[in-house]
């Protein structure tokens, strides 16, 4: 398997994935990051009760459960789009919308055991679908809810996205290591 220490440019994602992207340690390959990444995010969460991850920092806000279903839902949409663009497929795809996603998910109603499981194996295909593809499918583009995007970008949004939502665990729902 690869690891390919590929960054991608401004122009390769749309501007509002930007601060995803700043958030990937700027060396490294990306493979070994999301793999280490997803440990981290286990280790944070493995030892709250369901009860606890059922806990929303404000009304209106997402549970904890429920930040985890949307890293999964959002991680193999990208994943789609990369097996798409990385194939050479030119087809535009659609956007979609991250809450109705969330609120059709029953993630409330699963355990967070059974969700961080699920996580664990999307995490390990996505990982296997980039560490399969060869250089040359890393930097091929689509165009995906009307914004071009590289297969390398969507690696690092994929890597920006669950930093972004840990941030968010430890900041505002305060969990902690």
């Amino acid at each position: 398997m690869r690891d390919y220490d590929l960054r991608p440019a401004e122009g390769e994602y749309a501007p509002y994935y930007k601060p995803y992207i700043a958030r990937v340690p700027a060396e490294g390959g990306l493979l070994e990051i999301l793999e280490r990444q997803a440990r981290e995010t286990q280790e944070l969460l493995r030892g709250l009760s369901d009860e606890a991850a059922n806990y929303a920092y404000a009304p209106g806000k997402w549970t904890i459960k429920e930040i985890v279903g949307h890293l999964i839902d959002s991680e193999r949409i990208f994943s789609y789009r990369a097996l798409r663009f990385g194939r050479g497929d030119a087809t535009e795809l659609p956007g979609y919308e991250q809450n109705d996603y969330v609120a059709a998910g029953g993630f409330r109603e699963r355990t967070l055991e059974s969700l961080l499981d699920e996580f664990d194996l999307v995490r390990r295909s996505t990982v296997l679908l980039l560490g399969t593809m060869p250089l040359e499918g890393w930097t091929r583009r689509g165009v995906a809810n009307g914004y071009d995007v590289s297969v390398r970008a969507l690696a690092c949004i994929t890597a920006g996205h669950e930093l972004h939502h840990r941030a968010i665990l430890e900041e505002r729902y305060l969990v902690a290591r």
